[in-house]
């Protein structure tokens, strides 16, 4: 494991100690930004939908009531042509034959009860689930998206601490450098200008942290806003330690593919529910005239109770082009499923070979601030001893400076590019 040099940390970490400042970590940067984003509220909403359209659809096991009625007037009405009127039997002569009205009405009420739903209603009521699970996942995707910006601005904001750290170390240096000159110029063996020099290098590091300061005020104000907590100029940011990376993908789309496949077959799975025959039990009960004797033109009570069954042929003039129009729907998710893991793995890949070459470049970095150190020390022994000139100290700090802020970029893009692939895969 990769560590930056102790006294940077501990001159970093002393600075804020002492006004008690508070830590922020990565980590619970993630979860602010993710609890606080706007479209964390759609998840209730989804929710109550589900709810409502789980409990429709179990209402189906129900039940059904109706009432109906109807009034009519008939052109011709049944009977019976038997006139025994004219049969010369006793009794028979005084036997009439009874005459419906062609003005009929009757109103019923019908209860029935549908077989074939207790089958088919559970996977109406598991897509409405798979559904409300999509939505989800589109949203977990949307949130998952806010850790590749909290990365860019968490880690922009150590390395810009890093820098300000190193920035006030070699301020110090160059300070050392102004004493040594006074003196020789108090000594008679330095010009006045060359005490100016360094004064004015310092000035520029003075602008320098200033432009740090204020790039770093712009990423806290910008994170503050992602996590919707104040952070105030004294909040330590921690350093995370190497994540564990696995090249397992994990991430919300996945979950949002898996999701889409499942509804997909559900789908087909209604398709053939909808062309099933529709077989039910059913009680109707009324008054009407005639009633079930229509022979008796007279109004009555009237009830039917037995087993209905329907089937309508028409929907399979369709059936086989809504099937496939979903095969290729599901297709479709599928080639997408295999394009996000190609782009995912292309980065993660690139983005490997990024840590590679940060660990490359960091073992080399202590050898050349070493190098660069003994360089400077023996400049600036030079310069109290007036065989070296300011310009001559100036370009060894500079360069031993140059030399420890690559090895700070090193150090933080080396955490950075692990917590952009532990980010990549969802790990």
């Amino acid at each position: 494991m990769i560590k930056i040099k102790n006294a940077i940390v501990l001159g970093w970490l002393f600075a804020a100690s002492g006004l008690n400042a508070q830590t922020l970590k990565i980590d619970d940067c993630y979860a602010k930004a993710e609890a606080n984003f706007p479209l964390v509220k759609q998840y209730k909403l989804i929710e109550k939908t589900k709810e409502f359209s789980i409990e429709n659809a179990r209402k189906a096991y129900l039940p059904q009531l109706g009432i109906y009625g109807q009034a009519t007037y008939q052109s011709d009405v049944t009977q019976i042509p038997i006139d025994f009127s004219n049969v010369p039997i006793p009794g028979l002569s005084d036997i009439k034959m009874p005459i419906i009205s062609k003005e009929q009405y009757k109103i019923y009420g019908e209860v029935s009860y549908s077989l074939t739903n207790l089958i088919t209603n559970k996977n109406q009521t598991d897509l409405v689930k798979a559904s409300a699970e999509i939505e989800v996942q589109k949203i977990e995707v949307e949130l998952y998206k806010l850790r590749e910006r909290i990365n860019s601005l968490f880690f922009g904001i150590l390395l810009i601490d890093a820098q300000i750290t190193q920035t006030e170390m070699v301020k110090k240096d160059i300070q050392n450098g102004i004493t040594c000159t006074e003196t020789a110029i108090e000594n008679g063996v330095a010009l006045k200008s060359a005490a100016d020099n360094l004064r004015a290098e310092l000035l520029k590091l003075k602008q320098y942290t200033t432009e740090l300061r204020a790039t770093r005020k712009g990423y806290v104000d910008m994170l503050s806003l992602f996590i919707s907590e104040e952070i105030d100029e004294n909040t330590v940011f921690e350093k995370p330690l190497p994540p564990v990376i696995s090249d397992e993908i994990s991430r919300p789309e996945m979950r949002l593919f898996i999701s889409q496949d499942k509804a997909f077959d559900l789908q087909k799975r209604l398709i053939t529910n909808r062309n099933l025959p529709q077989i039910s039990l059913f009680f109707q009960g009324g008054y009407g005239r005639p009633a079930l004797n229509i022979l008796n033109d007279n109004s009555d009570m009237f009830y039917i109770t037995g087993v209905r069954m329907s089937w309508n042929l028409s929907g399979f003039y369709i059936f086989k082009n809504e099937r496939k129009q979903i095969a290729i729907n599901q297709t479709g998710t599928q080639v997408q499923q295999e394009m996000f893991l190609f782009n995912t793995n292309l980065a993660l890949s690139q983005q490997n070979a990024e840590i590679t070459k940060m660990q490359d470049l960091i073992a080399d970095d202590g050898d050349i601030i070493r190098l660069r150190e003994n360089v400077k020390n023996t400049t600036q022994t030079q310069l109290d001893n007036g065989t070296a000139t300011t310009n001559d100290y100036l370009t060894a700090v500079n360069a031993e400076n140059q030399a420890r802020q690559n090895r700070i970029l090193h150090e933080i893009q080396f955490i950075m590019y692990q917590y952009n692939a532990k980010t990549t895969t969802g790990n």
